[in-house]
This record gives C-alpha cells, structure tokens and sequence, in this order.
C-alpha cells in the first residue's frame, strides 16, 4: 500500500461501483497513514503530554479522528446508533484557543492507548462495511450521504497535519524516526533573495456545487477581485534571511511589531523561530522526530505575527512598503504558472503531498518559471483573515467548520506543506488558523502600492444587530409584512405627485427602508445612532451583501446571508448614502428633504421633544414627516420628564399621540388617521417579539421662522 502518494477522489467520472472502490480505498490508505504517523511516538506516556499548551494532548486526536466518522453520520442520519457514545462524546470537540494565553486546564479522564486503538478499529471495521454496501449514484455531490464519508477522510487528512505539528513540539527523547517519515537530506547555502515583477490581472475564485473535487463548504461561493502589478519574492524566506532579523534583535524592536504581535512577543519572551533550538551561539533545527544541524537553505519556518514583523523590518531596511501577500495575491501568483492541481498531476510539482519527504526542503528545489515553491515545501502566510465568498453556505454536516474562523483573526494560509495531501492540496483548498499559531508554515512577501482592504468579521454576532438584520432583510414571519419596507412603502404613497428629490431615513437601523425610498427619490439618507447598525447598512451599499448569524436554541445558532439584488435594490444603492447621527442634535447639513421616515424612534431619544420641536426645520415647505412608535417608553432611555405621552396630565390621560398633535401642530398637520403596522423580532427559533407601531403622517404647513 503506498501511502506517500494518494490523491483526493475525483467525484464526478465513472460508475458507481469503481467509484466505490476508490473511496474504500482512499478511506483505507488515509487510515493507516494516520496510524504511521502515532507509530512515531515511543511511549504510552507520549500521548498523554500536553505539548502544545492550547490544545490537546495526542491521545485526544488518535479518538478524535475515529468518532468524527461516527459523529457525522449521526448527524447525516446515515447511522442511528452509535459505538461507543462516551467516546463520541469525550473526542467530538478539540480547542480554537482565543490567545497564546488562553490556556485549557481542565482535567481529563483520558482512557487508555490500547482502549483507543480498539475502539479505531471497530469505527474502521464499520465503515468499510458500510461504504461496501450502502447505496451509491453518481456524480457524489455534498447533498448524498457518501459526501459524509469523503468528509471524515478529509477531515483526518487535515489532523495528519495538525498532529504531526503537536508531535514536532514533543520533547525528543519520546519520539523515534521511522521510514515513512524520512527527512530531506538536501541543504547548502541559502540564496540571496530578491523581488520579481508579477503581473496583475483579475483572481476568479469559488468552486461551483457541482465541482468535480471534495470542498470544505469556505471553497464554494464566487469571488473576483482585480490584482495591481506587484513584485514578489523569487524564493520562500529562508532561515538563513530570517537570521539577519533575529540577529537584528527584531523580537525586541516595538516598532516592527503589530499591537497583537507586541503581546504575544511579551507574553512568550520569544527571541527567535519557535523551532530554532539555541545551544551557546549555534542553532539547530527540531523536525518531526529530530534534531538536525541548522539547513539554512530551507524555508523559515514562523507564525504570522512574526512573519509580519520580518516585512516591516525588511521594508525599514529598504525604504519600501514590503508586507505578506494577499490570499487574492497569492492566487494571481499561482494563476501566471502552468501549475497541474491535484489530483490531476502525474508527480506533485513541488514538496507536497508527501511524494518527496517527511521535512521542508531547500527553498531552490522547485522552481515554478522564476520563482520557487509557489505551492509545497510550507504553508505561505496571507495578509486576508479568511471568510466566506459571495453565496458561501453551511454545510448542515458540519456547521461549525468555517463559520467560527470568520472573525478577522484567523489568517489564510496558502500553497500547502510537505504534509498536505488530499484536499490540502488542491489549488481551491482556503485553510486559516490564528495569527500566533504554528503550522508547518512560512512566507514570502511581496511590494504592492494596492492598499489592504480593512478586515471585518464576516458573520455579524451582535445579537441586537442579527435581529434587526433578520428583521429588515429576512423572511416575513406569522404573516406580517416586512416592517421597513412597509413604512417606505406607505411613506411613498403619500408623497403622490410631490417632489422627491431628497428624503432622510432617521433611526435606520440597517437600512432596508432607506434602499425601498430610493426607488423613487433621487437621493437618500439614513441615519441612526447606532455606529453598529450603520456598519451594516453600509456593508450591505458597498458589498451587496450581510452575513449574520441567529442565535436558535442555546448555542445552537443559524447563518444567514442576504444579498441586496434579492430585493431588486441593487439598482439603487448609488443614490443612498448612510452616516452615524444623533437625531436629537443633528448637523446642519441634514436639511432641505421633501420626506423625513422616523420609524420606531422617538420612544428611544434621550430628548424626543427636542426632536420635534426642531425637525420641521429639516423639511422643504409642503414635506412629509412620517413617524412610527409603539410608544414603549423607559427611563433607561428618556427621562420621564421627557416623555411625550404615557403619562398623566391633570389627572387625566395623556397618549403619545396627544403630545405629538401638540409638540407638532404649529409646524404641521395630519394628514389622516393613524393607523397600526406590526412588526416581528427573531430572538430564537420559537420566541418572537411581536409589537405594533401607530403610524401617524404631517404635512409641513407653515414658513420655516428661524
């Protein structure tokens, strides 16, 4: 069985039952490399230190590549019963640690080494019966139950990686070298490095569903993005180039250091690569299983935060911008080369995929036209926080595996590392981990006048904003229309023939009625006091698109994406503009409209009688003013000296809307009878806020006097 050289299963050519075969064959090859790769460690004992602090000991993943199998195909309702529930319980969820210092000290009751293996073989005993004989149609696409199973062996694929990481951190003398695992014997002197021209062009990135290779559901979607010309570095940056920062007391200079790389720095004391062993002054190198001699010709190997602080040093050095690439830059550098993907390769054009060694590799081994190691050797750090493309959806299988990345703190890694098979290395595989984590991971980096898009947190977590998202741009619920989008409606009923050159939008929230009144005035804009709701509203203008996340039962939570072109709104965005604005102090600038939607605010101001007493000023003569409340007054929001109604006056009574008819009857007039418009909010799967607002309309009627 040759396990240094497998490829991920192409799903879309031939029959069913050859297709069979290689699934069980490619299951079958991925289990025993995983087990080659336990074999490594010496003793019991072994899988039971915690050498990497923020995750795991190794007993924990040899259980935890078994029971994922059993795991998603419960929650794929391929299986009903389950092995051994305790350890499908206790092996489900590793550790994404917050920080280097978010440290897991909780105590577990590990079982014992050969309890694990035997409970391996069962999982492995029962799903090469069950890929014999469950029923298979092709082409296999991530909605059949064999996309489960193809799923299990990618995911172990990537423990492979992740595990061969922890075992390179285990303290020597409790590992051993073994055939599998042999290390590139090749090293010399490092190259100078130096920056070439790479020409820019547009990246199309995004697998479609019917696409022919296994994807992690972060690969679907669509994304283009136009590339400026840049330069990049001819060679991966060698241990021998990172030693001139090092020996430049880089880990110590401030200023080299982003605020996030100025903690980590302080917190670890590091003074060079974690790998690196020090003994007086001469280096030496930790692989998997051993200490070598330092191979200076080989790729440094780094987190991101150290990588970054090398560029601004470089760049210091040289006067010049100098920074990592983009994950989009990256791909543009990878799209100039005939570079085959695999699985299609006859050999892995690079030291990737286990063809070539258990190591790194000198950086002047693989040449791709001028440069060296595009793909293989190291993962390459990005500049991009990962998140998902335009119509990135979950998949129910497996709905946490991107969407907890998606907060601009876990960066892509690209091009893959001499470890990285099956959907590892392929060209559309996007991978990202935290910015002070360890991989088999390094850089090259580049020179670009292209400015770096500011990153945002992909999915919004605010449950206050994931509500009222929900609310303007999700489904109706319970039978009541679309709240926004029913005032700008009723708004522009009233307007007729009247002028509609401007309106303002005030307390828009995250903007639905804003985009619904430009399709018929020429400009809009909208307000709210809230700098969160206006960050949506102004992603959803500038991208076309929010993503949120719902909470549905206790930390069950659902993803959602909307898109403005669903609405037919898209058309319309350029003549709306959205800012952060007090509505009981607004500038100057904000006047001259011919409709002013105050929609479910005045409850919520601080000083509503302000508001208005002064808003006619904002209005042109004739202009609507369109208010909506359901007058649900607190003091945690307006004093109750400041309420408009709710109250009692001499005893009596006294509504909201009889001080509305008070506070704005010498600037305006109704124009008609209020009436009710309901509105629903999604707090969970099955708890709704259910309000109604009074809607009233006024006519602005007399001159403006100030």
């Amino acid at each position: 069985m040759n396990l240094r050289n497998t490829r991920t299963i192409i799903l879309n050519e031939g029959n069913a039952e050859e297709k069979r075969a290689a699934v069980r064959d490619y299951f079958h090859k991925t289990y025993s490399i995983d087990e080659q790769l336990y074999e490594t460690l010496l003793h019991e004992e072994s899988f039971y230190i915690r050498a990497e602090p923020l995750r795991h000991p190794l007993i924990f993943y040899l259980g935890h590549t078994a029971c994922f199998y059993i795991n998603k195909l419960i929650t794929a309702k391929i299986i009903e019963h389950r092995i051994n529930p305790a350890y499908e319980a206790m092996f489900a969820v590793g550790v994404d640690e917050m920080s280097w210092d978010d440290l897991d000290e909780s105590h577990y009751n590990w079982p014992a080494v050969s309890e694990v293996k035997a409970y391996r073989d069962k999982v492995r005993k029962f799903l090469d019966t069950l890929i014999t004989t469950m029923p298979l149609t092709m082409p296999i696409t991530w909605d059949q139950p064999f996309w489960a199973i193809i799923m299990g062996i990618e995911h172990q694929r990537i423990h492979l990686e992740t595990s061969s990481v922890i075992i390179r951190r285990l303290p020597i003398d409790h590992v051993r070298m073994l055939p599998l695992w042999e290390i590139c014997a090749e090293t010399g002197d490092a190259p100078e490095n130096e920056l070439l021209p790479a020409a820019g062009g547009r990246v199309t990135l995004g697998k479609p569903l019917d696409s022919p290779l296994y994807g992690w559901d972060n690969e679907f979607g669509h994304h283009q993005f136009d590339v400026w010309d840049f330069s990049a570095s001819k060679y991966l940056v060698s241990n021998q180039e990172f030693l001139g920062f090092v020996t430049d007391k880089g880990y110590s200079r401030h200023g080299l250091w982003t605020e996030e790389g100025l903690r980590w720095v302080g917190f670890t004391r590091a003074e060079h690569p974690f790998f690196w062993i020090k003994k007086k002054n001469r280096y030496r190198l930790r692989t998997m299983t051993q200490i070598i001699d330092m191979p200076w010709d080989w790729p440094v190997e780094v987190n991101y935060l150290e990588a970054k602080a090398f560029c601004n040093w470089l760049g210091e050095k040289h006067n010049r911008a100098i920074r990592l690439p983009t994950e989009d830059e990256w791909y543009r550098l990878r799209d100039l080369h005939d570079i085959p993907d695999q699985p299609f390769w006859e050999q892995a054009p690079g030291n990737i995929n286990l063809e070539h060694w258990a190591s790194p590799c000198p950086v002047t081994r693989f040449g791709f036209g001028d440069f060296y190691d595009i793909i293989g050797n190291v993962w390459q750090w990005t500049e991009t926080p990962i998140s998902g493309f335009q119509g990135f959806k979950v998949h129910p299988y497996y709905d946490d595996f991107s969407t907890p990345t998606f907060d601009t703190r876990h960066n892509l890694i690209k091009g893959g590392s001499w470890i990285s098979t099956g959907n590892e290395a392929t060209r559309d595989s996007r991978y990202a981990f935290r910015r002070h984590f360890f991989q088999h991971a390094g850089f090259r980096y580049i020179h670009s006048e292209q400015p770096l898009e500011e990153p945002q947190a992909m999915y919004e977590t605010d449950s206050a904003v994931s509500q009222y998202c929900e609310a303007h741009y999700g489904p109706d619920y319970y039978k009541v229309d679309n709240f926004p989008a029913t005032c700008a409606k009723l708004a522009l009923g009233y307007l007729s023939d009247r002028p509609k050159k401007k309106a303002l939008d005030l307390g828009c929230a995250v903007g639905r009625s804003t985009f619904e009144l430009a399709r018929s005035f020429d400009a809009v804009t909208g307000l709210d006091f809230s700098a969160r709701f206006i960050r949506m509203a102004i992603q959803m203008q500038e991208k076309g698109t929010i993503h949120y996340e719902l909470a549905e039962e206790g930390d069950i939570v659902s993803f959602h994406e909307k898109r403005l072109e669903e609405f037919g709104l898209e058309q319309f965005k350029n003549k709306v503009e959205f800012f952060q604005a007090d509505a009981s102090n607004l500038k100057s600038r904000f006047t001259g409209y011919d409709l002013i939607l105050a929609a479910n605010l005045i409850d919520r101001l601080y000083d509503p009688v302000k508001f208005l007493t002064t808003i006619h000023m904002r209005l042109r003569m004739n202009g609507l003013l369109v208010l909506t409340s359901p007058y649900t007054w607190l003091e945690e929001f307006t004093k109750k000296e400041n309420w408009v109604g709710g109250i009692r006056k001499a005893g009596e009574p006294y509504t909201t809307l009889d001080g509305l008819k008070e506070l704005l009857s010498a600037h305006f007039k109704m124009l008609d009878e209020p009436r009710d418009i309901e509105f629903v909010i999604h707090e969970t799967r099955r708890k709704f806020q259910h309000t109604t607002a009074q809607m009233t309309m006024w006519e602005r009627v007399n001159p403006i006097e100030d």
